[in-house]
């Protein structure tokens, strides 16, 4: 085995090729954040991106991308932005983990979304996930008598939300695969909003991935591109979702809705149409990721598999990074696999929130006053 790292903009025209005949190859690889666009705009708009190409008797046999920080710490390319990741390579492709680390010149590599089973990674798994999905591949009908059975209560609440939606706000429509940057722009509005309201960070307040946004808004190619959409009443957009897909798989990546019309379950009510839309476009199954909202339980109709865990080579920086991490993922996931522990921590959060935006707004008010000697 022969290991080359490299930034992504130095893969030449027969690799990039051949990362994409790896991964069509592999059913399991099916997901965008694995494809090599997103490794190249990744590597366009951050400098610790890497990967690592690996070539057996001259042919190049697999790909791995990661980001390598300060003290050779890595992490999988995107991190907190992505909802998988692993090695793109010839199926059962075995290495010795730390000898990747260590032509990587990394000295720990903690994951939480790789692809399942990966032989190369797969004794260093510490857990195996579910990461529900709206399986289409018999399509919509076959999936929303799925949904009905799953939760009949459920379904029929959202159809009622959405005839009241109509009759009092406007007639419904759904726009798949929208171009337009201002929708999108509304989209992240609503989505910085949400992370304000709910006590999170604002992602988008670091301008890197309002680009990344962007620049994959505008791919459009047949296994490749971002997916736009948005539920209007009327002329109102009411709620949205921006995601990847590649020929067979929608990613769920960033929903969010218009608050004012959050009685009538808009979310919901988008994912149902998208789910729609996506099947009608071709496409097989909509990934929603890991963990999460208690929506996913009744409109998902089966899962993937994604694992957690950690390599390491033995150095400070490990020993520190394992100290810092470990117990806080560990903590993660115990909120994360129960429901009222996780129902907890998002009202606290939530109260987090608008204490903040409390604070905010009297600051605000404070400083417009001043000028005129009120208050």
């Amino acid at each position: 085995m022969n290991i080359v790292v490299v930034r992504p903009g130095d893969l030449g025209e027969s690799e990039i090729s051949r990362w994409r005949e790896l991964q069509g190859a592999d059913p399991s690889l099916d997901n965008p954040f694995l494809s090599v666009e997103f490794a190249l705009a990744m590597g366009r708009l951050r400098d610790y991106v890497r990967v690592a190409v690996i070539q057996d008797g001259g042919k190049t046999v697999g790909f791995f991308p990661y980001e390598r920080h300060n003290f050779g710490i890595g992490k999988p390319l995107g991190g907190f932005l992505t909802t998988c990741h692993g090695l793109v390579s010839v199926p059962g492709l075995s290495l010795d983990a730390k000898q990747l680390l260590r032509a990587c010149k990394l000295s720990v590599f903690d994951f939480d979304h790789l692809v399942a089973g990966q032989p190369t990674f797969a004794e260093h798994q510490s857990d195996v996930r579910p990461a529900p999905v709206m399986d289409l591949s018999s399509g919509f009908d076959s999936y929303i008598e799925q949904v009905r059975q799953n939760s009949p209560k459920n379904y029929k609440t959202v159809r009622y939300k959405e005839r009241k939606l109509g009759r009092e706000q406007g007639e419904i429509r759904f726009e798949w695969d929208s171009t337009d940057p201002a929708t999108l722009r509304t989209l992240l509005n609503w989505k910085s909003d949400q992370y304000r309201r709910t006590g999170r960070v604002d992602r988008f307040a670091q301008p890197w991935i309002v680009r990344l946004l962007d620049e994959m808004h505008a791919v459009r190619s047949e296994t490749f591109a971002g997916v736009l959409t948005m539920v209007y009443a009327g002329d109102t957009p009411v709620a949205g979702h921006f995601g990847l897909r590649t020929a067979h798989t929608l990613v769920g990546w960033f929903p969010a809705y218009d608050t004012e019309y959050a009685r009538y379950s808009p979310g919901i009510m988008h994912h149902l149409h998208m789910a729609e839309h996506a099947a009608n476009s071709g496409l097989s199954q909509v990934d929603m990721g890991k963990g999460g909202r208690e929506y996913k339980a009744w409109l998902k109709s089966g899962d993937l598999y994604v694992a957690e865990g950690r390599v390491s080579r033995p150095s400070p920086a490990a020993a520190v990074h394992w100290m810092g991490r470990t117990p806080v993922n560990k903590a993660r996931t115990i909120v994360l696999d129960r429901p009222h522990l996780y129902r907890l921590a998002d009202r606290v959060l939530k109260g987090f929130g608008r204490m903040r935006t409390s604070a905010q707004n009297q600051s605000a008010s404070t400083v417009v006053k001043e000028p005129w000697g009120v208050g």
